[in-house]
């Protein structure tokens, strides 16, 4: 394996961190449309706090899929064509989010409007739940032919980590998106964010454990690399301690950067485990390598000079973007105070 091959399976990996990072409170947010929020006036809130942000969050993930079609051709093939469905239950979710913002903009009245905050809400936890699940079940190994083609069925897809794995991840970006909500409300409002993740909270260290205990069974990754995947497995909890202890100190800004932490771990977790490999056969002979995945080194250096270039100014961009909408929202714990359709489309707007 070469460097510019490793360097751009570690970069593909952090596409994915950041994606769960980013559009991870996103989703949190949009599942506390319907879980916290008290009536439309409030959702519409939620929804305003992340409409500068969305969009742009998910460029994190089409860039991924962008990488690892160009750097791992083999890996994009196999793993688009073997877990094709989830990946399509996976957009749809996400098509389900964008045009709920516009739409519920643009409703003419009150139902219409709470038809596609349902749609928000519908889309912020199937994306992430079948996100996991496919994360969480390409892991496990799955059948693969000499020409890497992937056939994991029914329940190499479905079965109790892949679950669990899905679950885990609707869950992180649940509290993570709770905690973004404390930055992004009044005073009361922030309060209210913390004292929900607060309980919340408690459910993560049971869930935790169940899935370590799933992943030393159902993976090879406590065996093959025991030192790392336990490392990240000790920074996982410790980051879901720490999140906990600073939403009981009403600390937002450390909760929303442990929940972040965590969220990038579990990301961590599945490459590190997954390396020297991209895709763990069920049997061993017809894993694929990244060496056996890659493009030629030519495309491997030319994509890396545009990384250089590119990356930068991609990076710029998006601390420019949340730097001048880093202000909160004038709550106050009081609602929006909506007249009619028009008022509605002219405050979401704002």
């Amino acid at each position: 394996m070469s460097i510019l091959q490793g360097l751009w399976f570690f970069v593909i990996g952090l596409l994915f961190a950041g994606f769960l990072l980013l559009e991870g409170f996103d989703f949190g947010v949009g599942m506390a449309t319907r879980l916290v929020a008290r009536d439309g006036d409030e959702r519409a809130t939620f929804m305003r706090a992340i409409g500068p942000h969305w969009d742009g969050n998910e460029v994190w993930l089409i860039t991924a899929g962008g990488a690892m079609f160009a750097a791992f051709p083999l890996w994009y093939a196999s793993l688009f064509s073997g877990y094709y469905i989830l990946l399509f239950l996976v957009l749809v979710g996400l098509i389900l989010r964008g045009v709920s913002f516009e739409f519920a903009n643009h409703a003419l009245t009150s139902r219409e409007r709470g038809v596609w905050q349902w749609a928000n809400f519908i889309g912020s936890v199937f994306a992430p739940f079948f996100l996991g699940m496919m994360l969480t079940s390409l892991i496990q190994g799955i059948p693969l032919d000499k020409n890497g083609d992937a056939w994991p069925g029914f329940f190499g897809v479905v079965n109790w980590l892949s679950v669990v794995g899905g679950v885990a991840v609707v869950f992180f970006s649940f509290v993570h998106g709770l905690h973004f909500l404390s930055l992004k409300l009044g005073p009361m409002d922030s309060r209210r964010m913390l004292n929900i993740s607060e309980k919340v909270y408690w459910i993560a260290y049971p869930a935790l454990v169940v899935f370590v205990l799933l992943a030393i069974f159902r993976t090879d990754f406590y065996t093959a690399r025991p030192i790392s995947t336990w490392l990240i497995t000790v920074i996982i909890l410790a980051a879901t301690i720490c999140g906990h202890v600073a939403v009981t100190r009403k600390r937002g800004g450390f909760a929303f950067t442990a929940s972040g932490i965590t969220l990038m771990a579990i990301i961590a977790f599945i490459f590190n485990g997954l390396f020297p490999r991209v895709m763990i056969g069920t049997d061993p002979a017809t894993s694929i390598m990244i060496q056996d995945a890659s493009a030629s080194p030519y495309t491997l250096k030319i994509m890396t000079v545009v990384l250089c270039i590119f990356l930068p100014i991609m990076l710029a961009y998006f601390i420019w973007s949340y730097f001048i909408q880093r202000k909160r929202l004038a709550t106050d714990g009081a609602h929006l105070s909506v007249a009619g359709p028009a008022a509605v489309s002219a405050t979401v707007a704002r």
